[in-house]
């Protein structure tokens, strides 16, 4: 039997709050066991609600998004949070990855993403909306001339995630650095490198090359 994932919501906007929960109670196996309109008792209520995954808004009354995050910092993190926010601003995606969060998403494509996004995070993936992580990366390459333009195009064997960790391979940055560079763990980034090794049917970092050289995602 499968496990359910308990969720908890915090948004200021109580028809946000209704209309998530009317879409996560449609997965069999997700529960919503909390929900707040401001960020003063979200600790305590995740603790008291057990809850696996907390999605969290950034702007809310009395104590936002960003305190509740570092509040968590400060303790242990009691689940794994999902920011779900009307801003893209890089600077506070960055800040909130740095303080913990695991996953980010704008208001705008919440009803496409959200299900993927808490299965994602509560499997131990850090997850980005499309909007989001084509803005990370798009300001990492906006000064590198080796990368070509545009990076998200369709591809029939690799994701675009895929496709952002094969071009940094190439361009010969180590793990860490493109865990700095996209906000995601050093394990995240080894998962993807096997994955894509393993579609790409090579064996080592020149294969890898060889295809972004091929597939025009770097310039020689």
């Amino acid at each position: 039997m499968t496990q359910n994932i308990r969720i908890h919501l915090a948004d200021d906007h109580q028809v946000l709050i209704d209309g998530l929960t009317n879409l996560l109670q449609t997965v069999d196996n997700f529960e919503v066991v909390g929900k707040s309109l401001d960020g003063t008792t979200v600790y305590n209520d995740v603790i008291q609600n057990n809850a696996d995954i907390l999605v969290l808004d950034i702007s809310m009354p009395k104590k936002d998004g960003i305190e509740v995050l570092k509040e968590f910092s400060e303790k242990e993190f009691p689940c794994k949070v999902i920011i779900l926010s009307s801003y893209d601003d890089l600077k506070i995606i960055k800040e909130v990855m740095k303080l913990g969060a695991k996953g980010y998403l704008t208001k705008k494509c919440a009803g496409e993403n959200i299900i993927e996004a808490i299965e994602a995070v509560y499997q131990g993936q850090e997850y980005f909306c499309d909007a989001v992580r084509e803005k990370i990366f798009n300001s990492f390459a906006h000064n590198n001339p080796k990368l070509n333009k545009p990076l998200y195009v369709e591809n029939p064997i690799l994701s675009a995630r895929e496709i952002e960790i094969i071009t940094l391979i190439s361009l010969e940055y180590s793990g860490k650095e493109i865990s700095e560079q996209l906000f995601i763990s050093m394990n995240t980034v080894e998962t993807h490198r096997k994955n894509i090794m393993k579609k790409l049917q090579t064996k080592n970092t020149i294969g890898l090359v060889k295809y972004a050289l091929k597939n025009n995602l770097i310039n020689p």
